[in-house]
């Protein structure tokens, strides 16, 4: 703790004021001896206040100057405050460059842009991914720099929720990049580039596979499944103790046809192979005719199936993909709600967005398992998998369907309190017609 001198430095005033007042009573001069004392005073403290003004304005000595007193005790408190100072930039300094070094080292390009998307910084990765050299490209706008249009547009939309640019390098079109984009600080972004060239071929390697394996096991299973039928109507009659093998046959084989279907819409969505069609489909009809379906996979189980349709509301986009999305979630809710339970459909639009809903009442999904369950072969349960006669891929195709229209898929649910699986489907895909005005149906099993 610092000393306080202020007792000392009056007890020395005190002193000097008794001595010049002897001083003045011996020689009569009293108001010579006051001057006089004053004077110094005035002198030592403007001597004093030069030497600090000095030291700080041009003095390289890191030790302040030699004082006594109160004086020497704001020399040595402006010192050890300087070097408080001195010792936080030399930390601040190593910390900065620190960080710089291993952003340098990072294997993934990365840039910081200012507000206006300037490029302010970039370590080694970037010029060997994105072509920046330096300090030619430095304070240039990325736009300028990076100039293919998905890039742009990316740019001028990307939030801290969207979805990971893909697209070649600049530097070299056999490399694939994976782009994000993280706002940080004062309305300042990092731009961090990874090359997924090879993740993408094992990928594509792996796609190929499943498309090939899954085309090949086509053909056989149709005959399998023929001859099973063939087998059921001409030897189950008379062989009645063959009758559950072949039922079983008939089930395994039909299983089997539908999984190597769904490996190949999978892989055919996964690829990309097709563009997306444009055509205008009446969602209203769609979920009508998928309901209908519902109800006749119900069966038995008496499941009420509920549709609330907001008529007039399209979707530019390919009739097939759709169908198929919105049919695997209405018949994963068929299959995982209990006999009797009530299925509710819902169809709405507004100004941002459209969203269909499919709600059940059903056995619900613990939430540690809802981020995996869009995944190829995911299963929560894989005892009732098998026996709901699901093949794992229905959430996949549902996903990939989603991403081709621009949309998303939304989970919400709870264990033993239902699920409710919402497509979203963004504005500038939406067209508004005027419908009828019948927008409730009800489904039920008879």
């Amino acid at each position: 703790m610092t000393r306080n001198p202020w007792p000392g430095y009056l007890l020395t005033l005190l002193g000097v004021a008794t001595l010049w007042a002897g001083v003045g009573l011996a020689t009569g001069w009293w108001v010579e001896s006051l001057a006089a004392l004053l004077a110094m005073g005035y002198l030592w403290n403007e001597y004093q206040l030069w030497r600090l003004e000095r030291w700080l304005r041009v003095g390289r000595k890191l030790d302040p100057p030699i004082s006594r007193g109160v004086w020497g005790e704001v020399f040595h408190a402006l010192h050890r405050r300087q070097r408080r100072q001195r010792e936080r930039r030399h930390r601040l300094r190593r910390v900065i460059r620190e960080y710089r070094d291993s952003a340098k080292a990072m294997p993934d390009a990365t840039l910081v842009l200012y507000a206006d998307d300037r490029v302010l910084w970039w370590n080694n990765a970037a010029r060997h991914l994105l072509g920046l050299t330096w300090p030619g490209d430095e304070g240039q706008r990325i736009s300028n720099l990076l100039r293919q249009p998905e890039f742009k547009e990316f740019l001028d939309t990307a939030t801290e929720h969207t979805a990971p640019l893909t697209m070649p390098s600049p530097v070299s079109p056999r490399r694939t990049l994976e782009l994000r984009l993280v706002p940080y600080g004062r309305n300042q972004r990092l731009l961090i580039a990874r090359d997924i060239s090879r993740t993408q071929r094992l990928e594509t390697i792996r796609r190929d596979f499943v498309a090939n394996v899954s085309h090949e096991l086509k053909t056989p299973l149709t005959v399998i499944y023929g001859v099973a039928e063939e087998m059921g109507e001409e030897l189950a009659p008379e062989q009645p103790a063959w009758a559950g093998s072949i039922r079983l046959l008939q089930d395994q084989s039909a299983r089997m046809q539908r999984l190597v279907q769904d490996l190949l819409t999978l892989s055919r969505l996964e690829t990309g192979s097709l563009a997306v069609e444009e055509d205008p489909v009446d969602m209203k009809v769609l979920l009508e005719e998928v309901c209908a379906e519902a109800q006749t996979l119900s069966g038995e189980h008496q499941h009420r199936i509920e549709l609330d349709a907001e008529p007039g509301v399209f979707v530019r986009g390919s009739y097939g993909e759709l169908r198929s999305a919105v049919s695997n979630l209405v018949s994963n809710a068929v299959r995982y709600t209990p006999a009797g339970g009530t299925i509710r459909v819902r169809w709405r639009a507004d100004a941002h967005s459209a969203r269909c809903g499919v709600a059940d009442s059903g056995i619900g999904i613990p939430r540690e398992h809802i981020p995996r369950i869009t995944e190829r072969f995911y299963r929560v349960d894989k005892g009732r998998s098998n026996a709901t006669g699901g093949t794992g891929l229905g959430l996949a195709i549902v996903k990939h369907v989603m991403h081709r229209h621009g949309g998303w898929l939304n989970v919400d649910s709870e264990p033993d309190q239902g699920s409710t699986f919402t497509l979203v489907f963004p504005a500038r895909i939406l067209e508004h017609r005027g419908g009828s005005s019948n927008r409730h149906l009800a489904f039920t099993g008879r």
